[in-house]
């Protein structure tokens, strides 16, 4: 069967030219999918005939809804299952200025990093662009929550999926659907080589998150291995003050504070150092703790001691709060589980 949610729309234009319907029925097909049409009857605009010929050779995919977490502070975790039996996550946050939803852009990854749970089990495929959209409308219907906002910050790296995120941007901005721009999305990124290069040349005026983590190669590369790839951290640095004056958008660093390993003052100077005069935010990320990972969170006075050593080098600097721990809500954390359990590796 065609999938027409994997289909771009020159192959759902040529599919309907094979049916002997004119182009313009592959844009009411999209619009019908953007609402969240599961079947080829609900698509009420097209004739009967040709709603007949499109359940014959076509289907429809969707995210099922496997498990469902809710923290104390609100925040929602869902794990879906895709067509294919594979699964992402996705978290719904809820803030003053709105509800936001963190979506997965692979499923599984290769980047291989030390805190982080997404990465068990290397990765397994790039998702669509129709598949991020529905993370984002099945995370607003499932939770009962307009989203707002949207991060790309959940399983996978967005740069190494780029023509799918893309694409996903061009029908998240929609008004026959989501209609949510690009001010309102963050994009985050390790920074494969050539990445940040390659998103720069479309001018978009998303937020740019780069996780960064260390304030010098050694450790970047111990905590990343991308780093040894992608040319050390200060070339990192550089490539993030080229799309900078690129696009006019400033660039925030991501930076999660580990016990005892890049938590210092004197790693908070070297930090400062290293991104001065380049007008970036610095968002302090308090760990999660994944199961596996020999990393602990920094206490909250260690926490604070590190943002005011960035506050007095003129460092523009936020501590994000810490949500969803209780429900494992780290990325990659609650498909880790269910594929534990699943194996009888762990019970659910």
């Amino acid at each position: 069967m065609y999938d027409v949610k994997m289909a771009s729309r020159a192959e759902l234009e040529g599919l309907l030219r094979e049916l002997g319907q004119p182009a313009f029925r592959a844009g009411q097909i999209e619009r019908w999918l953007l609402r969240g049409a599961t079947d080829f009857t609900e698509m009420s605009d097209l004739p009967a005939s040709l709603r007949s010929a499109l359940a014959e050779r076509c289907e429809i995919s969707r995210l099922c809804p496997l498990r469902r977490s809710e923290s104390a502070d609100g925040t929602v975790k869902f794990l879906w299952e895709l067509f294919d039996r594979e699964t992402v996550e996705t978290v719904v946050m809820q803030y003053q200025h709105g509800n936001t939803v963190c979506i997965s852009t692979q499923v599984g990854c290769r980047q291989g990093c030390a805190f982080c749970a997404s990465t068990r089990g290397g990765l397994r495929r790039n998702l669509s662009a129709f598949e991020m959209y529905d993370e984002v409308l099945m995370s607003g219907r499932e939770s009962g929550l307009k989203i707002s906002n949207v991060v790309l910050m959940g399983i996978g790296e967005p740069l190494e999926n780029l023509d799918n995120v893309l694409g996903f941007f061009s029908l998240l901005g929609r008004k026959d659907g989501l209609d949510i721009g690009m001010r309102h999305i963050s994009l985050s990124t390790c920074g494969p080589e050539g990445g940040i290069e390659r998103l720069a040349e479309h001018k978009l005026q998303l937020t740019l998150s780069v996780s960064l983590h260390a304030p010098n190669d050694e450790l970047r590369s111990r905590l990343m291995p991308v780093n040894r790839k992608s040319g050390g951290v200060e070339k990192l640095v550089a490539r993030c003050n080229a799309y900078r004056e690129a696009t006019g958008r400033r660039v925030s660093y991501e930076y999660l504070l580990a016990d005892g390993v890049n938590d210092s003052d004197a790693d908070a100077e070297a930090l400062a150092r290293l991104i001065r005069g380049s007008d970036a935010h610095v968002n302090l990320i308090p760990l999660n703790r994944v199961d596996g990972a020999m990393l602990e969170p920094s206490p909250p006075q260690r926490v604070e001691s590190f943002k005011r050593t960035l506050e007095r080098r003129g460092v523009n600097v936020t501590v994000r709060r810490r949500m969803g721990a209780d429900i494992d809500a780290a990325c990659g954390q609650l498909r880790m589980r269910a594929q534990n359990s699943q194996s009888g590796g762990e019970k659910p």
